[in-house]
């Protein structure tokens, strides 16, 4: 087995630039022209502040994170997700992804980092944004998370408990195509983010059969996006019943959301054959997928956009880099936990 490397930072700091990290890269070059998105420096802000002991360039980034979450947030809660590369913000604000992966970056803020001055701006940016219900399942699934990690230290976070019960009302669906155990009619992008979502909206809320049916939903995922002993994840074009599966391109942010989900199942469950779901992600970025190439460069630790058929594609962006960290990330701290 290929020895698991700790997470690298020296790419994503690396895509730094004056007001923000930019989401594209040539290769490891910055692709300046194409700006900044809120998406992704939430992603910073999360990957950052998951470092127990961050050192000096990484708590400069989490707090440039911070203040960039803090100009795009508008004062009902939404988020502008675009900003171009001369700091100009574009168009208008939203309750989609973008607000809910900065709500999953400022409750973790809030839990987990050290730093009293990022805390407070933090916990000021999610109080406002807390009150916002997006319609979007996987939006909500993410400020789930975020709010689970305020609750985790405060249980009486009145936003929080709030945002739970919304997600878990949304989350709450039948499983409509026979056969299909899943909440929407086809698979498309962070796939093990929603079922993960039942499972804390669940156990939140009390809901023993939301729990139940995000730990099906998710045996099922994998199950699907499984072959041959690795991971052969849902394609950039998603999956139906109704057509042929294809392979190809496979997305790093579906194996990270793999990641996430299982661990989060061991720790609901205590039961350690959920385990595997995550190192069979580690494994995908080490090489074991169906290329049998590696998906990270080992000389500047960025992770690549995606899997083809012909290997993988060389660039590297942020959202891949940051999917490849937050894996590499929890193994470390798995090998590291008594």
């Amino acid at each position: 087995m290929i020895r698991v490397p700790r997470p690298d930072f020296t790419h994503l700091i690396s895509l730094s630039g004056p007001h923000g990290t930019f989401e594209h890269a040539d290769h490891a070059l910055p692709r300046v022209e194409h700006g900044y998105c809120t998406d992704d420096v939430a992603r910073v802000l999360l990957v950052t502040s998951r470092e127990s002991e961050p050192p000096v360039e990484l708590r400069q980034l989490a707090t440039s994170s911070l203040d960039f979450l803090r100009r795009a947030q508008s004062t009902d809660g939404r988020f502008k997700n675009r900003r171009s590369p001369s700091g100009a913000w574009l168009g208008v604000a939203t309750d989609d992804d973008c607000w809910g992966r900065a709500v999953w970056a400022l409750g973790t803020v809030i839990a987990r980092s050290t730093d009293a001055t990022l805390i407070e701006g933090a916990t000021d940016l999610f109080d406002r944004s807390s009150g916002v219900v997006s319609p979007s399942l996987r939006a909500m699934a993410f400020a789930t998370f975020g709010a689970a990690e305020v609750l985790a230290g405060d249980p009486t976070n009145e936003g929080a408990l709030a945002l739970v019960a919304a997600a878990a009302a949304l989350l709450d669906r039948p499983e409509r195509i026979k056969g299909w155990h899943w909440c929407e009619d086809r698979l498309a992008y962070a796939n093990a983010a929603l079922p993960e979502a039942m499972m804390v909206a669940g156990a939140l809320s009390g809901s023993d059969r939301l729990v139940e049916n995000g730990l099906r939903q998710l045996e099922w995922l994998l199950d699907m996006s499984s072959l041959k002993g690795h991971l052969s994840v849902t394609p950039a074009e998603g999956r139906s019943p109704r057509v042929a599966a294809a392979k190809f391109d496979q997305q790093p942010i579906e194996v990270a959301a793999i990641s996430e989900a299982c661990l989060r199942a061991t720790a609901l469950t205590g039961d350690l054959e959920w385990i595997r779901g995550h190192e069979l992600a580690v494994q995908w970025f080490l090489g074991e997928n169906d290329v049998g190439t590696l998906m990270f460069c080992a000389e500047t630790g960025g992770g690549y956009d995606g899997l083809t058929a012909t290997g993988p594609n060389l660039n590297q962006g942020a959202e891949s880099t940051i999917a490849l960290l937050t894996t590499l990330q929890r193994a470390s701290q798995l090998e590291l936990a008594p």
